[in-house]
């Protein structure tokens, strides 16, 4: 009775590794490749520390 319900356990988990490789999917519901993150957006600070425009005069990446 133990070895059946140790092999029903291994196989339930074993059923659960694809949904951990590819958690994303597209609209009919198949797994696709996940798309790449955004890059953070560069911010740059003026000579007094403040937030400003990159390409202002002055301004450097924070």
């Amino acid at each position: 009775m133990r070895t059946i319900v140790a092999a029903t356990a291994a196989l339930s988990l074993l059923a659960g590794v694809p949904a951990l490789a590819a958690p994303c999917k597209d609209a009919k519901g198949r797994f696709a490749k996940c798309p790449e993150k955004p890059a953070k957006p560069t911010r740059c600070k003026d000579a007094k520390g403040k937030f400003a425009k990159c390409g202002t005069p002055g301004s450097k990446p924070a």
